[in-house]
């Protein structure tokens, strides 16, 4: 995977396709790529083999270091695609210390922490607002969104909010939440 990750960044970063082309779909399927080149940082979400049963997902975190975009961090899992998603779904996330760490005895205990989280959303979803950044929502309703914070923030995504076409909210996550508000809503309404 870390040989395919500099060549997806760079097209992303040219506004390419990030699907390398000399990989078929089936094989390889690059599922969403975010680049954040203001805070250095980024994150990756492939799947292997995609329509097997044996299909694998794997995120990759990135960061800026050195004059290079390196990989921080990996992780992998079988795929999951949940059925049906109302309008937020958080399907993992991960996080690494920053490679500014190798920079001195002390850099370790200052050194950001990168983090990702994966969303599934819903098909009302045009964008997600996360942090102060506007993602606009793919075709695919999957998306990975990567951030930089310090230690002490490792592990606390920014607020996420679900927006309409027309930029009405439609639901938010924050820090902390394990639901969306438009579903803790629809349980509040149960019997």
């Amino acid at each position: 995977m870390e040989a395919l990750l500099p060549g997806v960044v760079r097209r992303v970063l040219a506004g390419a396709e990030p699907q390398p082309r000399c990989v078929p779909r089936r094989v390889l399927t690059v599922v969403s790529v975010d680049v954040d080149a203001t805070a250095g940082v980024g994150a990756v979400w492939i799947v292997w083999r995609p329509n097997s049963p044996r299909a694998r997902e794997h995120n990759a975190l990135l960061e800026w270091y050195d004059a290079q975009w390196r990989c921080v961090g990996a992780g992998s899992g079988p795929a999951d695609d949940p059925a049906d998603v109302d309008v937020i779904e958080i399907r993992g996330g991960a996080g690494a210390l920053s490679l500014t760490r190798r920079l001195g005895p002390h850099a370790i205990s200052t050194a950001p922490f990168i983090n990702c989280v994966a969303v599934h959303l819903g098909r009302g979803v045009s964008h997600l607002l996360i942090g102060d950044r506007r993602i606009e929502a793919p075709e695919r309703r999957k998306l990975i969104a990567a951030w930089k914070s310090t230690q002490a923030g490792r592990g606390i995504r920014p607020v996420i909010v679900a927006l309409r076409h027309d930029g009405t909210e439609l639901s938010h996550m924050g820090p902390h939440d394990g639901l969306d508000s438009h579903t803790w809503a629809r349980l509040r309404r149960e019997p």
